[in-house]
């Protein structure tokens, strides 16, 4: 079977504070430790209720300290919102805390709204347009020192100096990064839980443009939403707030997580529905049984080299249960 990872948003529920969301990541992270998971990812989002991770960096320096072998890092880092050599000096130091244990993953998108990206952002030299590649461009030649004698930048050390940056992963959901990934040769994360292109193009551009660079050979990573209970009828129970959270977001609502019976108990517009069952293409959901076989067809489409599995459910122990239910299926050996 291949490597099974986490990618947690920290997911914050009606009637629950973020502070116990954080700490439920913390002891999601322990139990993906115990069970033989090969990462934890944490992402950064920003002015969304629903979500409380917004400083991968933290969570990352919390999860490594809290557990002993899982790899962690962040899924990703927002790039736009950072100045390069912040990113490399807050990375280089989890590496030193935690040595060889540390992933980079960068992303293009701000992780938020535009307003939101603004103010994330009204203090920096912000240029029209993406400029994603101009800051990875800059956060690579720090870290290479390949600036020119005569650059401004040239004598700008990124510390500690003496110790490297973790791998640099790219995450998309489109084939924009998929191609730049495969064209300098590190990993690929493709976000296929939310992304609307199709995730067997993506996965298998960059499989087939991919250059060696720091990586000799390609390794994607898939990035996919699954919710698994002990049977079909309870994984459709709790994947109704997944429903729910998507109805409203697609209406411009951003809230809590709502709980199974709030759920079942809100009106849905035919539109809704329709949103719903478009949404459950991407969205793994039932028993160990039905979900190894959506997973396994979902492998073999994309020839993904890893899997990395989000669940965001209203009750954490539900949520704990259904890494569980994973593990034994993809037979992962605890530690």
């Amino acid at each position: 079977m291949i490597p099974l990872s986490v990618l947690d948003l920290s997911p914050v529920t009606t009637g629950a504070s973020s502070a116990v969301s954080l700490r439920n990541s913390i002891d999601l992270a322990q139990l993906a430790d115990r069970l033989g998971y090969t990462r934890y990812w944490v992402a950064e989002h920003h002015n969304l209720p629903s979500i409380a991770s917004s400083a991968p960096e933290i969570m990352i320096g919390q999860i490594g300290a809290a557990t002993r072998h899982i790899r962690i890092g962040s899924g990703g880092v927002m790039l736009p919102n950072h100045a390069p050599l912040m990113v490399a000096e807050r990375f280089k130091m989890l590496e030193g805390l935690f040595p060889g244990r540390v992933d980079l993953g960068l992303g293009r998108a701000p992780g938020t709204d535009q307003v939101t990206s603004y103010a994330l952002r009204r203090r920096q030299d912000m240029r029209d347009g993406d400029d994603f590649l101009e800051r990875f461009q800059e956060l690579l030649l720090l870290e290479q020192r390949g600036y020119p004698d005569n650059h401004p930048f040239s004598k700008v050390r990124a510390m500690p100096q003496d110790i490297p940056l973790p791998p640099i992963w790219l995450l998309g959901s489109s084939g924009y990064s998929a191609q730049l990934s495969a064209q300098i040769g590190v990993g690929f994360a493709f976000a296929h839980h939310f992304a609307s292109h199709d995730a067997d193009d993506a996965m298998l551009t960059y499989r087939h443009q991919f250059r060696p660079g720091a990586l000799q050979k390609p390794y994607a990573i898939l990035a996919t939403a699954v919710v698994c209970a002990d049977t079909d009828a309870e994984a459709e129970r709790l994947a109704s707030t997944v429903d729910l959270n998507f109805v409203r977001r697609a209406r411009g609502e951003y809230l809590p997580l709502a709980s199974p019976e709030e759920a079942a108990a809100y009106d849905y517009a035919p539109v809704d529905l329709e949103r719903i069952r478009q949404n459950r293409t991407r969205l793994c959901v039932g028993s160990p049984d039905t979900v190894r076989a959506r997973l396994d067809a979902l492998i073999e489409a994309t020839l993904a080299d890893e899997l990395m599995v989000t669940t965001m459910v209203y009750d954490h122990a539900a949520r704990r249960h259904s890494y569980e239910l994973l593990a034994r299926m993809f037979e992962l050996k605890e530690r």
